[in-house]
């Protein structure tokens, strides 16, 4: 696990003969004091991201972003870049990586509020995408809202219902609507 440094002492920049660490394990994630004391966002980026897959050992190569809001520390940027190339030689899932990042970035610098999403190149056909929020954003029914009724305006599943309900004969209500008295009620 990465270690804070919140004594201000930054060892890794301004030198050209640091080593990169061998595991996130050995990475130490720097940080400073925030110079200033109103809310604003921070955003790394590189496409320079290497994990090895747990089960093959094939190269899992990743865009990752960190979308952060600092509370009193800073991350330092050389010291994050060490940190995620610790990464080249870890055997890890994908998902486990994205909230390991994450779960080290709180760690070190307690933010505000912080995302780490890792867009993963595609193997076997199928990109994998990422995201992971600190604090936990709701998940599943609780993240959605339910839909404001617009005046005027029934989802489709009720109009169909709706239509249905109004027709007369025999199997009426068993049978859709089709073609033209379909069309008529969208």
């Amino acid at each position: 696990m990465p270690r804070k440094n919140r004594s201000g002492s930054l060892t890794l920049l301004g030198r050209s003969e640091a080593k990169l660490p061998s595991s996130p394990a050995e990475a130490c994630l720097e940080t400073f004091p925030n110079p200033a004391h109103r809310h604003y966002r921070i955003h790394f980026e590189t496409d320079d991201f290497t994990s090895l897959c747990p089960v093959t050992g094939q190269a899992d190569f990743a865009r990752i972003e960190i979308d952060y809001v600092p509370d009193r520390l800073c991350v330092e940027s050389k010291s994050l870049k060490f940190y995620l190339a610790s990464y080249r030689s870890e055997r890890a899932f994908n998902e486990a990586v994205t909230n390991r990042i994450l779960d080290a970035f709180v760690k070190a610098c307690a933010p505000r509020e912080a995302i780490v999403t890792a867009q993963f190149s595609a193997r076997g056909g199928i990109a994998l995408s990422v995201r992971a929020e600190y604090p936990d954003a709701p998940v599943g029914r609780d993240s959605v809202e339910p839909k404001k009724e617009i005046r005027g305006y029934a989802p489709r599943s009720l109009r169909l219902r709706t239509a249905t309900s109004f027709r007369t004969g025999s199997g009426a209500a068993r049978r859709p609507l089709a073609g033209r008295d379909r069309a008529s009620y969208r």
